[in-house]
C-alpha cells in the first residue's frame, strides 16, 4: 500500500459533542487520579477534567477516521495498519463538564518512516463561544504503507531539547493492576479489543492484553502534576510522548521525571515510562506548565 503527501491537508468532517461530568469523573476514576478537582462538585468554580481527557473527546471521530475523511479520494483501506505512535497536546484550558465542544480536523502530515508512514491528525477543539479549548496532534503510524512525496518537515508543534545523559530527578513506581486495561476502556469509553480481549491480542500477534498507551501517559502526567505542580492540573499547557514499548497488566512501570527547568514563564519538565521489562513504554516524554 502506499499513500502520497499530497494528502496532507485532508480535511475532516466536523464533530460536535457536550461533555458531561459522568464522563470526566470516570476518566479521572479509570487513570485512576483521585484529586478533587476532578470529582468534588461543590468546590467553588466547579470541577474540571484530568489534562489528557481530551483524547477520550476526540476518539469517536480517532477510532471511525474513515467515516470522517471529506476527500473521496484517500486511501482509507491504509487506516487498517494505524497504531498510535505519538501524541502532542496543547491544552489553553481544562475542558469542564458542560462544555459544547465542536472538533475541526484534519490530516496535517504524512511523513516517510523506516516502519511505514507517519501521519499527524490535527484536531482542534472550541467552545460554544468559539474560544479555543486544546489542540491534538495524535500520530498515528500506518505500518507497511510507504509514503511517497515531499518529505519536508510539516509545521508541528517543538518540543524543546535537554540534555537525556543523567540521572531521574525523581521516579515513582506504580502497579498496573490486572483489570487496569478493563476500567480504563469501561470509563473513557475508548475501546479496542487489543486491551481487552486476550483471544483477539493473541491472533494479531500479542502475547496477551496490553495496557492502553493513553493510559499509562495519564498515569504519568497524574505523579508530574502532583510532584511538579503542587497537585494543580490547571498550568498544564502542552503534553507529549512517543509511544514505543508495550504495558502489560499484573506488572510495574517506572514513571521518571527526568528534568525539570523553567523559562520564559514556564517550566519544561522531560520523563519517560519504563515497562516491567526495563524498556521505555514512553520516551520523548514532555510537559510544559504555565508558572502563575
Amino acid at each position: 500500500m502506499k499513500l502520497s503527501t499530497r494528502l496532507a491537508g485532508t480535511r475532516l468532517k466536523p464533530y460536535t459533542t457536550r461533555v458531561s461530568l459522568r464522563q470526566t469523573s470516570n476518566f479521572a476514576a479509570g487513570i485512576p487520579d483521585a484529586n478533587p478537582l476532578y470529582f468534588e462538585d461543590t468546590r467553588e468554580g466547579g470541577v474540571a477534567a484530568p489534562p489528557t481527557f481530551p483524547v477520550a473527546v476526540t476518539w469517536p471521530v480517532i477510532s471511525r477516521l474513515g467515516d470522517y475523511i471529506q476527500a473521496r479520494d484517500f486511501p482509507r483501506e491504509v487506516l487498517i495498519t494505524q497504531v498510535h505512535y505519538t501524541e502532542h497536546l496543547v491544552l489553553h484550558r481544562l475542558v469542564r463538564p458542560g462544555d459544547r465542544l465542536t472538533l475541526a480536523g484534519e490530516i496535517a502530515a504524512l511523513m516517510p518512516h523506516r516502519a511505514g508512514t507517519h501521519a499527524i491528525i490535527r484536531m482542534d477543539a472550541a467552545d460554544s463561544s468559539g474560544a479555543p479549548v486544546f489542540t491534538e496532534y495524535l500520530g498515528a503510524m500506518l505500518r507497511g504503507v510507504e509514503c511517497e512525496g515531499d518529505d519536508a518537515p510539516p509545521p508541528l508543534p517543538r518540543v524543546p531539547d535537554f540534555d537525556p545523559n543523567q540521572p531521574p530527578a525523581w521516579t515513582s513506581l506504580q502497579t498496573v493492576e490486572p483489570l487496569a486495561p478493563y476500567i480504563y476502556d469501561g470509563c473513557t469509553d475508548i475501546e479496542f479489543p487489543i486491551h481487552t480481549s486476550p483471544a483477539f491480542a493473541r491472533e494479531v500477534g500479542l502475547p496477551g492484553i496490553i495496557y492502553q498507551g493513553t493510559a499509562t501517559l495519564a498515569r504519568a502526567v497524574r505523579e508530574l502534576v502532583n510532584n511538579e505542580a503542587g497537585g494543580d492540573p490547571s498550568p498544564v499547557r502542552e503534553i507529549a510522548c512517543t509511544f514505543t514499548g508495550m504495558v502489560r497488566p499484573g506488572t510495574d512501570i517506572e514513571i521518571c521525571c527526568l528534568a525539570a527547568g523553567s523559562e520564559n514563564g514556564y517550566t519544561h519538565i522531560f520523563f519517560e515510562v519504563l515497562n516491567g521489562d526495563n524498556q521505555k513504554a514512553i520516551r520523548n516524554g514532555y510537559m510544559k506548565l504555565e508558572r502563575k
